[in-house]
């Protein structure tokens, strides 16, 4: 049976910050950066990689839509 693995990129100018996408994510996957964007917001980013699963909760959940996930199957 074919694995799915995800990646989430997430558009670090547009996001807010609001951590909506951190708390929608089962897999824990995602965290606000300790850095923070050109408005001076902390942005969304993966900091376990290997654990996201493609599921796109936090790309449906975004208010502003600046989360894009893509899945790759792996035999």
């Amino acid at each position: 049976m074919a694995k799915i693995k995800g990646t989430v990129v997430v558009d670090k100018e547009r996001c807010k910050g609001c951590a909506v996408c951190v708390a929608s994510c089962p897999c824990n996957v995602l965290a606000l950066s300790s850095e923070v964007n050109g408005k001076g917001y902390p942005f969304a980013e993966m900091v376990v990689p290997d654990a996201c699963t493609g599921c796109a909760s936090c790309g449906i959940i975004c208010p502003d839509s600046c989360i894009t996930v893509y899945r790759q199957k792996f035999e």
